[in-house]
């Protein structure tokens, strides 16, 4: 099931990704529309995004829980994201903004997408340390929560927040009162999960039965 459900959810993520970053960076597409077809610029909120709607249309074709879904694979998407930064860190993509802290990164391949020559905020490495905390976090929440799609609205949440934070010292392009793209997504995506959490969501104790999209929780 996991695996019919990734032919569906990585074309879509694939797609939310692309779309995602050619809206960020419209100014860069407009005069060139050909362009958009390709994969050299991709945003992690789409593809997150674009593949949970994915996996969202797969589960009501195949009739089962799509929050049970989501909660299985909520912490082995922030895994995900967080293997993903190393390979931002050694492109040179997602850098942070100049700085002169002792651990700043300095990129000197001419090769990277980075600024050569320049000690900039290792943004990268901060999200690889918060998405494996996150990800020892989700391990341990597992099944602490109902109903069922709890989990994969904290992970959600968490991320959310971080991203939002951030940016403020990661390079971008201003896309709405002088925020990223990114940063508003993460707004929109907090009200609607706190929402969702503070009004569906509660806490299950070890051995406490709970409710599950209307049917009992074995």
């Amino acid at each position: 099931m996991v695996l019919n459900a990734a032919l569906v959810g990585i074309p879509f993520g694939i797609i939310g990704a692309r779309l995602l970053h050619v809206i960020d960076n419209w100014h860069l597409y407009r005069n060139n529309l050909s362009s958009i077809i390709g994969g050299s610029g991709l945003a992690i909120y789409g593809a997150v995004l674009g593949a949970a709607l994915g996996i969202w249309i797969y589960s009501r074709f195949r009739k089962i829980s799509f929050g049970h879904f989501a909660d299985v694979l909520a912490p082995g998407i922030i895994l995900a994201q967080a293997v993903g930064r190393v390979g931002c860190t050694l492109n040179g993509c997602c850098y942070g903004l100049e700085t002169h802290v002792p651990w700043a990164i300095i990129y000197t391949n001419p090769a990277t997408l980075g600024p050569m020559g320049v000690p900039v905020h290792p943004t990268q490495i901060y999200e690889i340390i918060y998405n494996l905390i996150v990800f020892g976090v989700l391990l341990l929440l597992r099944k602490r929560f109902r109903p069922d799609g709890s989990l994969f609205l904290i992970y959600l949440t968490l991320y959310s927040i971080w991203r939002f934070g951030i940016d403020f010292i990661r390079e971008g392009t201003p896309f709405l009162f002088g925020l990223h793209e990114a940063q508003i997504i993460s707004i929109i995506t907090l009200i609607i999960t706190v929402t969702l959490l503070a009004w569906r969501t509660r806490w299950v104790k070890k051995g406490e039965g709970g409710e599950t999209d209307g049917e009992p929780a074995a």
